[in-house]
């Protein structure tokens, strides 16, 4: 990684800025710290590769990842995505195209 962050100054960062993304509603930092960890390690491990070329790997990935918790894939892609993105330099997030954003929480259903 091209700047040298670490986990610790990463962590620091999104459990100040988590709450500002669309996914977060009525959640807390905990819920994400997982895919934001491993987003950020494996954003660290894959720099210049593309997220849609690395999706796939990346789930299975976490299914085996020793820090995840009790957290499932589906209930963090949108951290890890973000912190890819964040670690990788890539522009193209569009964070109102991320699934969390398309729930409507006060039905719990999709919209």
């Amino acid at each position: 990684m091209a700047d040298n962050r670490n986990w610790d100054q990463e962590d620091t960062w999104w459990r100040d800025n988590f709450s500002s993304r669309p996914y977060s509603t009525g959640r807390n930092y905990e819920d994400f710290k997982p895919g934001y960890r491993y987003g950020f390690e494996s954003g660290s491990h894959h720099l210049g590769r593309n997220w849609n070329d690395v999706e796939t790997d990346l789930r299975s990935g976490y299914e085996k990842y020793e820090n995840r918790g009790n957290s499932t894939w589906e209930n963090v892609k949108d951290a890890v995505r973000d912190a890819w993105h964040r670690v990788t330099g890539q522009k193209d997030l569009d964070v109102n195209r991320m699934s969390e954003s398309n729930v409507d929480r006060t039905r719990g259903r999709t919209l």
